[in-house]
């Protein structure tokens, strides 16, 4: 993989909701930079540039991570906790996509500093919807990603 940027990090393990999240995210025109993986132990791979990512720069960290909780291999709840406890990652925005209303992923989640928690709608039209919306907001109209990357090249620069 090359060292571009990417803006948004898909960690979603079902084909139909990941290329559905593609298309609203297109819809929105952010579909620049998006890169999609099909499990949490491929996310943390890419996020800390192991394995099949070890040529990839780990400063270039996602703007953003779309997660889904119960995938294969490692859950959305380890992947969150693992990027949270790195000082290199944490402040990265993480959006857990999930279709779980269970209130003990809700809790935990937001103990483990998750940015967001949003269930997945059913329905084709409100699901694109949410997914337009989150990406109109932490992409476009969040300000604390830009100055996050802006204090994060000045510190290595020091």
């Amino acid at each position: 993989m090359d060292n571009q940027q990417v803006d948004i990090l898909l960690v979603e393990d079902n084909p139909y909701e990941a290329r559905l999240t593609l298309m609203s995210l297109e819809e929105q025109n952010i579909s620049n930079n998006i890169y999609h993986v099909d499990d949490g132990a491929e996310a943390l791979d890419f996020i800390f540039a192991k394995g099949n990512y070890a040529d990839r720069n780990p400063d270039n960290t996602p703007r953003m991570i779309l997660l889904d909780l119960n995938m294969p291999k490692i859950g959305g709840l380890e992947v969150l906790r693992r990027i949270k406890a790195d000082d290199r990652t944490k402040t990265i925005p993480i959006v857990i996509l999930s279709s779980s209303r269970e209130d003990s992923d809700l809790v935990t989640s937001y103990m483990l500093g998750v940015n967001s928690y949003v269930v997945k709608p059913v329905e084709f039209d409100t699901f694109t919807k949410a997914i337009s919306d989150i990406g109109s907001y932490w992409m476009l109209l969040n300000e604390s990603t830009v100055l996050f990357l802006l204090a994060k090249s000045k510190m290595h620069k020091a």
